[in-house]
């Protein structure tokens, strides 16, 4: 049976525009423009390591504050994902997924639970040099993470184990999370995964 989990949603707001379009069952092909370099550089890793297909473009007042528009993509992004599980039917709905780049190291655990919570380890970032990721302050990689939580409705543990090198700790990070969505949210089944009979 052909799969038909696509969604496409806008958010605009005096501060953003956002559009996205996403395929879960895609082939990791991607079109993202933020006017963050580095935030396009992290969604594509997601987009290539999940084998989802993402379409978004994004606009705000990153003059500003880039907080605006990473957060914002985190909630619509977030938001498709939940529209396009629809009963999440025969998901996998947990993963985790460990990623190292170089002297880095990222553990990612997820649950499409319905129940929208963020732990987020960064101990180790704090104070990092934000030189290899220009035009984005690594603390909005939270940001991101905690706006997609509500709008998917998922539980997502993000772990940085080990690293020296900022660029490399966060894409890990993101690395880890695409591989966990991509198995998340993968058919494996015919019901729904929970003793409820509902997520």
């Amino acid at each position: 049976m052909a799969l038909n989990r696509r969604s496409t949603a806008s958010r605009v707001t005096k501060e953003t525009e956002i559009a996205v379009s996403l395929d879960l069952d895609g082939s990791g092909s991607t079109d993202v423009s933020t006017s963050l370099p580095f935030f396009d550089h992290m969604l594509a890793q997601v987009v290539r390591f999940s084998g989802v297909d993402l379409s978004l473009k994004a606009r705000g007042d990153v003059e500003v504050d880039a907080h605006h528009v990473v957060e914002d993509v985190g909630i619509v992004v977030g938001g498709c994902v939940l529209e396009a599980l629809g009963d999440h039917l025969g998901i996998e709905r947990f993963a985790q997924e460990a990623v190292p780049m170089d002297e880095a190291l990222a553990v990612v655990t997820l649950d499409v639970s319905g129940r929208p919570y963020l732990f987020y380890e960064d101990k180790i970032l704090i104070g990092h040099s934000a030189l290899g990721v220009p035009g984005f302050d690594p603390q909005l990689a939270e940001e991101f993470f905690r706006a997609f939580c509500i709008g998917a409705r998922v539980t997502l543990h993000v772990d940085y184990v080990r690293g020296k090198n900022t660029h490399h700790m966060l894409e890990a990070g993101f690395k880890a999370f695409g591989r966990a969505l991509g198995k998340a949210v993968k058919v494996v089944g015919e019901t729904v995964p929970s003793t409820k009979g509902v997520i």
